[in-house]
């Protein structure tokens, strides 16, 4: 996992592990930070950026891992059914 990460930091990572396809925006990157942090899944705090500069950093709580175990899950097997239906046309 990823440690403690602010939120242009989050979002910067999903283009580096996604070789640049994946972008994720201000509009839609916080919003949904805020949701995940309501339903428990992340905790925020403040502290410094990689920049020396001050920012809330967001951390995976135990409810958050055993939801993204779940998620990942969910994934991989939609991903898998769309593939078996690609492969068929």
């Amino acid at each position: 996992m990823l440690g403690s990460l602010h939120g242009w930091g989050i979002s910067k990572r999903i283009r580096q592990l996604s070789d640049e396809v994946l972008s994720v925006g201000q509009g839609s990157l916080y919003p949904a930070l805020y949701r995940l942090e309501d339903r428990g899944w992340i905790r925020s705090e403040w502290g410094t950026s990689p920049e020396g500069r001050r920012a809330k950093l967001y951390t995976l709580t135990a409810d958050g891992t055993k939801q993204f175990a779940e998620e990942r899950a969910s994934w991989r097997l939609l991903a898998g059914a769309v593939e078996q239906v690609l492969q068929a046309t």
